[in-house]
């Protein structure tokens, strides 16, 4: 059985399953913990650099470049003085009666076909479209929702006219290895349950792998070390805590599994580079 980190959550409304994002220094989410879910995203950069990682790929994407994040990818990003944006969006919601539409939806949602990540931006009219959903889905026009369902069946067609795709097999480069599974029950752990104190030991079981070899898998799969992986993930839900409640910081602390406030405040201001009461205060 898939199992599915989570973003177990309403994308956009029930008729109309799409998000937008626009990340700054100032979002809970800037720095984006090793994470996947069952949605396409694009993301589009709009000032700066970040370091993504695609599975078991990494790429450095400047402004003005796209990424495609297809469903069931294992993803993550660390921003170099970047901005950016994210449309996530169930990609099934775009299925038609048309069978060729259908069996191509229906090969994506299936990891059959997997939508090329990087560097298809030669095609002016791709770009177009692409830039099409983020504007319509950013100023929310009265007819926004026409846009974007028409930008995103205009982007779609390109794809498959200039065969931005390809057919997964099981030697193909782009298709999951077999540590990916193990990857994805990790991290759903962590993500359970944070807000425990977890040992190496903790963490290593779960990956049903020895502490050592752990560490190195961890590190070469994320780009982070375990422990720099759960602080950071604390330090995400700690931010959402700091702006929807009214929570003293020490209780945020401690519902995020910090046992010591000076070292959250200190490992806070790492990650954010403010402290967790300017934070609260800072507009977003």
């Amino acid at each position: 059985m898939t199992m599915i980190y989570n973003e177990l959550k309403q994308r956009g409304t029930a008729d109309f399953p799409i998000e937008y994002h626009y990340i700054d220094k100032n979002h809970t989410r800037y720095e984006m913990s090793t994470h996947w879910h069952s949605e396409m995203e694009i993301i589009r950069i709009l000032r700066g650099k970040l370091k993504i990682r695609l599975n078991n790929r990494e790429y450095i994407a400047k402004e003005g470049d796209i990424i495609f994040v297809n469903p069931e990818t294992v993803h993550g990003a660390s921003p170099d003085n970047c901005v950016y944006e994210c449309v996530i969006f169930h990609i099934d919601f775009l299925d038609t009666s048309t069978n060729s539409c259908k069996f191509f939806v229906e090969s994506v949602l299936n990891r059959e076909f997997v939508i090329k990540e990087y560097n298809i931006y030669e095609e002016n009219d791709f770009l177009y479209s692409v830039n099409a959903v983020f504007e319509a889905m950013k100023h929310k026009s009265s007819g926004y929702k026409f846009r974007v369902i028409g930008a995103l069946y205009a982007m779609l067609g390109i794809i498959v006219d200039n065969h931005f795709y390809s057919t997964v097999t099981g030697d193909t480069e782009i298709s999951d290895s077999k540590n990916i599974p193990k990857l994805k029950k990790v991290l759903s752990f962590l993500r359970d349950n944070y807000e425990q104190q977890l040992s190496l030991t903790d963490m290593s079981e779960a990956a049903e792998m020895s502490p050592k070899y752990f560490c190195y898998f961890f590190k070469e799969k994320t780009g982070k070390t375990p422990v720099e992986y759960l602080n950071g993930y604390r330090i995400e839900r700690a931010s959402q805590k700091l702006l929807s409640s009214d929570r003293s910081v020490t209780e945020i602390a401690y519902s995020c599994g910090f046992n010591d406030l000076s070292y959250f405040i200190k490992t806070f201001k790492t990650h954010k580079g403010i402290s967790p009461a300017k934070f609260r205060k800072t507009e977003h």
